[in-house]
């Protein structure tokens, strides 16, 4: 039987971090505004750029993280009379207090001992490239790290898998993407990949434990 070894390209937010809902209201409480304002001005400045993802404009990047704020503050201020606050950065306050989801890491680091190539694939904003690095050492969990600010694709676009694929050595019926979005499983799963949807912890290390079940160990099942 000839070996075969799978890649887990794992997502950032909402599976090495808690759900994405989580982060943006201790953001809003931190900054005082309300959730539901904060949505409906950030939809108003990311339907300018063309797409309802409010992550595009700055992960790919469109725009400035700096400009982009200053645009949703004076959206803030104009649409809903909120003068007193105004965005500078994201990332200190996005990043204060974020877990790290140590279950998760434990999950990646065993799959990558028993042989599997463990990847991180994920639509991060330049400016946040240092803070999700406090927060997980690269260099000890995961075999090649894909950002989308640096790869110029992003999920769940065709290029971005076709790229991971190439990137990890292997088929994409080999590359497995664990991620906490369906659209984004959606685009792995017409990539060809395997895909499994984070919703839960102890669901994916489970679903995780038995693809790897079904791959042959390759050369770096003896990684130290």
């Amino acid at each position: 039987m000839n070996a075969r070894r799978l890649a887990i390209w794992s997502d950032f937010g909402g599976v090495l971090t808690p759900p994405i809902a989580h982060t943006m209201s201790t953001f809003c409480r931190a900054q005082g505004l309300d959730p539901q304002v904060l949505q409906q001005a950030l939809a108003k400045v990311t339907a300018r750029y063309g797409t309802t993802d409010i992550m595009e404009p700055i992960d790919t990047p469109l725009v400035s993280e700096k400009e982009w704020l200053d645009q949703v503050s004076d959206v803030l201020a104009a649409d809903h009379g909120i003068t007193g606050v105004r965005l500078t950065t994201l990332a200190d306050a996005w990043f204060d207090g974020r877990e790290t989801n140590h279950a998760w890491v434990a999950a990646l680091r065993a799959a990558r001992q028993q042989g599997a190539f463990v990847g991180l694939l994920s639509n991060m904003v330049p400016t946040w490239d240092a803070h999700w690095r406090r927060m997980v050492d690269p260099a000890e969990l995961f075999d090649d790290v894909l950002l989308s600010f640096e790869a110029g694709h992003r999920k769940p676009s065709p290029g971005m898998f076709a790229l991971a694929a190439e990137r990890a050595g292997v088929p994409a019926s080999d590359c497995v993407l664990v991620d906490d979005l369906s659209h984004n499983c959606a685009g792995a799963k017409a990539a060809g990949w395997q895909v499994i949807h984070f919703t839960d912890t102890d669901a994916a290390q489970e679903q995780l434990r038995a693809l790897l079940t079904t791959a042959v160990p390759s050369q770096g099942a003896d990684r130290p």
